[in-house]
Formats: structure tokens, sequence, C-alpha cells
């Protein structure tokens, strides 16, 4: 989703420069009041209330039932802990740094928006965001409810990897820490029409690099910073209940219809074709997991298809607008097969814990989706592109996008892990880690047995 803002601009999207240099019919027709279109609405706020059931119950679910049953409670109490200060934060600074005005600085305003939008107290029901179709907005408290739960769920997709050993007031410092140096900006660049990304034209329909590269990178340089569980990798460490990361995973599904064809900002073609993309990208995932798993020599298993699903939401993310939808199946398949390969080979070669697979399923197929959505837009592929599309330029920038994602995630990620340590220590102890973090740090038990 690129949003074309009506901050600092006209009406119809235009810059105050061109917008002085028109003649004054021009000038009246550009500066006319955006039409609110009760459908748009209406459809964004469905879209908006879809990608909160992601996050609660869906992925609350779907990483509960991964851990151990010690740890389910502490799992689900950080999920949705983080995706309620996510809100606030977003309303008090995030929205402003991400959407706001622009700062006059040409540099910074690639950035960062300036803070003038800071607790939203410019925004009135009367304000308006731009959709996709000139002259047609929606309010513009429903496009920032919208991008609130993007900004909620990737905060809490990041703990995946760091479960059953991070104490929860590190929890809460890293996220609030990581949200502003990271996911912010981030935001920003890929989405606000003077982001860094936007202006190289860089294809990202609804957050493969937002949303699943930040946090699979993140995750992945959070957990080596805070080390493995006891006794991995000699100790076995199933997951408790695969019958609700089932359920967490059908809820994932369902709300990411939210996530991607909500993010045409608009209820039109454009978002149908995101529904069908998701649709069968997401089916060819799972399905080419459990293919994967018998040519390997094990047996389709339930995980492995509730894992090919998620990676075919991820895959299809940044393509769900961008490709048709015989691009979307191939892509999330190649997708499928290489996370397939990073969670069985790489993982273990490496040695990290990265408890959830965060990295592998969201980093990996973040990347394969991005990268791989220069290649399905083009229209001899089935995609929107028009006949002078370059895909060797697009590419290039595509890799250039994912590249700068990946080092601001990681080193931004260091940061707030860092301070988060200093602060209040990041692990738990030997005792409370041995006892469970329920009790722990909690004082609950899921189950009383």
């Amino acid at each position: 989703m690129k949003l074309v803002s009506n901050l600092c601009r006209g009406a119809a999207g235009v810059t105050l420069a061109a917008f002085a240099a028109m003649p004054a019919w021009a000038q009246a027709a550009a500066t006319a009041a955006p039409t609110v279109n009760k459908g748009d609405t209406a459809w964004m706020m469905t879209s908006t209330v879809l990608v909160l059931m992601m996050i609660l119950p869906g992925l609350a679910l779907f990483y509960g039932g991964l851990v151990r049953s010690k740890n389910m409670l502490s799992v689900m109490t950080q999920v949705g802990a983080v995706c309620a200060l996510a809100m606030l934060i977003w309303v008090g600074w995030g929205y402003s740094m991400a959407f706001g005005d622009d700062f006059s600085s040409d540099f910074l305003k690639q950035f960062i928006s300036n803070f003038d939008k800071a607790f939203l107290r410019t925004v009135t029901p009367d304000t308006t965001a731009a959709t996709f179709t000139s002259g047609v907005a929606i309010p513009e408290y429903v496009f920032i409810c919208f991008q609130m739960t993007f900004a909620a769920i990737t905060v809490a997709l990041v703990l995946g990897s760091v479960v059953e050993r991070m104490k929860f007031s590190a929890v809460m410092i890293f996220a609030a820490i990581w949200l502003t140096i990271v996911y912010f900006p981030v935001a920003h660049m890929v989405w606000a029409s003077s982001g860094k990304f936007f202006a190289m034209g860089a294809l990202d329909f609804a957050g493969g690099t937002v949303v699943h590269i930040n946090s699979g990178v993140s995750a992945l340089v959070a957990c080596l910073i805070l080390g493995k569980r006891i006794g991995y990798p000699h100790e076995p460490m199933p997951p408790h209940s695969l019958t609700m990361t089932g359920i967490g995973t059908g809820l994932l599904w369902v709300g990411w219809f939210g996530f991607n064809a909500g993010s045409a900002l608009e209820a039109n073609g454009s978002a149908a074709l995101a529904m069908m993309n998701t649709f069968v990208g997401t089916a060819a995932g799972g399905l080419t997991w459990m293919v994967v798993e018998k040519l390997m020599g094990h047996k389709a298993s339930a995980l492995g298809f509730c894992s090919g699903l998620v990676i075919g939401l991820v895959a299809v993310t940044p393509a769900a607008g961008n490709s048709g939808p015989l691009g979307a199946i191939v892509l999330c398949s190649v997708a499928t097969v290489v996370c397939y390969l990073a969670v069985t080979k790489l993982k273990p070669a490496l040695g990290y814990d990265d408890a959830l697979d965060t990295f592998g399923v969201h980093g990996v197929g973040g990347m394969v989706g991005a990268i791989g959505t220069g290649i399905v837009y083009a229209d001899y592929l089935g995609g929107p592109s028009k006949s002078d599309f370059n895909m060797g330029h697009q590419i290039l920038v595509q890799l250039a996008t994912v590249g700068t994602t990946i080092v601001w995630a990681a080193v931004g990620t260091t940061i707030a892990i860092y301070i988060a340590k200093a602060l209040t220590g990041l692990r738990v102890s030997r005792e409370t880690e041995f006892e469970g973090l329920d009790i722990g740090e909690h004082g609950e038990r899921a189950y009383n047995y």
C-alpha cells in the first residue's frame, strides 16, 4: 500500500509547488474538498477489525500453541500487551512520524515526518486521507486505525523468537523503542509519498518490507543477543497444542484479507485482486510445504501445513495487488520451499534459537516475496504493469529496499534490546525459566495439573 497523503498538499494530492504554478481554475478544483466514499469507509473499517483479529486472538493462539504449556499464558500476555502499547504509541507519535506533515529538510522527510500530528491534535472527524482515486477519500481516523493495527501486529511478530525466556518488562521497553526507531521510519520510507523507497518506486502492496522483513530480521537479531533457551537444542521442546495453533492459523488467514485487500484503501478491483491472491497464494504455500515434507522423507504434518499457509500469506503480502493469481501461486510456492530450507537446514546449521521461526518464516518469506514482486508485477506474467515496465530496474529497486530494511532493522533492534537490557535485564532467572514464565512472570497457570 502506498499512501498519497493529503497532508501538506491540496485535496487532490498535489505538492504545494505544483499547486502554486496552477491557473486559478485549476487551483479551485484542487482545493475542492474530497468526497468521502461511504462504501470505501465501511470496507476500511471492516478491514481494520480483521487485522485486529489477526493479533487477538489469531497470533496469540498461533504462538501460544507452539510453546510449552508452562509458557502459554506468558506468550499470549506479551502479544496482547505489546499490541495495546503499540496502539497508544501510534496515537502519541507513531502516526505523526510515519504519515504526518513533511519536514522542510529534503533529507529528513525521506525517513520520517514531523511531529505536528502528535497525539492527533490536528485530526478531526472531518479531516480525510486520500485513496488511490483522485477526489475520493476516507476519514483520516479510519486510516489511522487501519495503520495502527499494522504497527501492533509487526512488533508482536518479533516476539516469536524470544519466547520462553525474555522478561515481560524487557519486552515492553523493547517494543516501545523498536516501534519508534525501526517500524515508524520504515513505514514512512515505504508508504508515505515523500518516503525514500516510495520515491524510488518500490513495490510493497501490504507490508512485505514494513511488516515481515522488519519483524523477521529483528527477531533474528533479538534471539542472537538474548541467547538460547536452557536445554536447546538437546532437549525436546515440542508445541503443547497444535490444535490451538491450527485455530490461530485459520484466524490469521481470515484476518489477512483485511491486511491485504484493505491495503487497496478502496472497495474496488484492486482489493478484489488482492483478495484472490490471498486465497490462492496462501493455499499454494500450505500444500507446497506438505509436498516438500514428503519429498524429504517425512510425513505431511499439520504443523507443516500451518507453517506453509503462513509463509504463503507472508510472501503474497507485497505482491497482493501487484501480481496476477498465477504469479502469486508461483511466488508463494517458491517462497515456501526457500523458507522450508531456512527452518530445517539453515537454522540447525547456524544453531540460533529462533523459537517460533519468525526469521525463517517472516524474514525469509518477506525477502522472497518482496524481491519476487519485482518479477510477477510484469504484465506478461499477469501483473498490472504497463508495457514500459523494466523488470531489471524494478528488481534492483526491490533489492535496494530489502537490503536497506535489513540493515535498518538489525541496527535499530540492537539499540532497542541493549537499552532494555540496561534498564531491566533481558532474561528471566534460571528458576523462572525452568518453572515457566506463566507462574514466574504473571502468577498464573494455564492448566491446573
